[in-house]
């Protein structure tokens, strides 16, 4: 029955007890699914942002479904407020509510939009490697058309969010406008290609942070400029990523932008003696040592 999907996918053995992530849409509903045909022991978790008219119906066929299936199903409310960054804000108020290393039923698809989104963006290597090596994300070989179909052979009808359709959202743009034009432009099914490019650009991330792993552990106040100067860029401005990462008001975690990285390595070259970053910070060299003061 799962056409040979599981094959393509990374959950661990089975019998083992996991959490799931299930909004009651297709993409979940077949995570949850497989687990079950995995042979996996889940307890679903449903986030009901009552952002929609039809939130809590779509809590309420969740529920149902894991009773009628014998599963444990908890439903978390949050409320998250209209307004700008809403998406931003309502993943951040699910992680609030869900467990640690909760399963979630992201494809191949959603690792190609995100790609595009983070170069877009102008992210580096860790934005052109999204969700790659994640054990939470065990559907990532799998495309998002064969998880729909495999769904509806099993005939589970399930919900449908009409936000996923509308322009207003920059990903929903790159999945139905910019993928389909980059097919057509190489004749042929560039997410496949973008997937196998991040597997790819892992493994040397990875070993980038095993190189850079010393680097890592030295906070500011160790380093001395004298020693950093005589540094290649490359390892310099990882460092730097690292130790002036800043957390939006979401709680996320970014690096430091280029121009920010820029004006950073010029107070360690001594260009300058302060400079001001993100979130009202400011990097500054006295004796050759580095402070960044809030």
């Amino acid at each position: 029955m799962t056409d040979g999907l599981l094959a393509h996918c990374t959950f661990p053995a089975a019998t083992s007890v996991v959490s799931l992530a299930v909004s009651g849409g297709p993409d979940s509903m077949g995570l949850l699914l497989l687990a079950l045909d995995a042979a996996l022991v889940p307890t679903v978790h449903h986030v009901n942002h009552h952002a929609r008219p039809t939130s809590d119906d779509d809590a309420a066929f969740v529920r149902s479904f894991c009773e009628l299936a014998g599963l444990v199903c908890v439903v978390h409310d949050v409320s998250v407020a209209p307004g700008p960054n809403f998406e931003s804000r309502a993943r951040t108020a699910r992680r609030a509510v869900l467990p640690l290393g909760v399963l979630t039923g992201h494809t191949m698809d959603d690792l190609a939009e995100t790609i595009l989104l983070n170069q877009l963006r102008g992210a580096g290597i860790d934005g052109t490697t999204p969700m790659v090596g994640d054990p939470t994300k065990p559907l990532l070989g799998v495309r998002r058309d064969e998880l729909h179909d495999y769904v509806t052979r099993r005939g589970v009808v399930a919900r449908i969010d009409e936000t996923n359709a509308s322009p207003e959202y920059r990903r929903n743009r790159v999945r139905h406008e910019l993928l389909p034009l980059m097919n057509e432009i190489m004749e042929r099914d560039v997410v496949p290609v973008l997937a196998r490019n991040a597997e790819v650009l892992f493994d040397d991330r990875q070993w980038l942070d095993a190189l850079s792993a010393i680097d890592a552990s030295m906070g500011l106040a160790e380093a001395d400029c004298r020693t950093l100067r005589t540094w290649p860029p490359a390892r310099l401005h990882r460092w730097l990523r690292v130790v002036l990462r800043s957390a939006n008001g979401e709680g996320d975690a970014y690096a430091p932008s280029a121009d920010e990285l820029a004006r950073a390595v010029a107070v360690v070259r001594g260009e300058v003696v302060a400079c001001e970053l993100r979130g009202g910070r400011r990097l500054a060299r006295r004796d050759q040592h580095l402070t960044l003061e809030e």
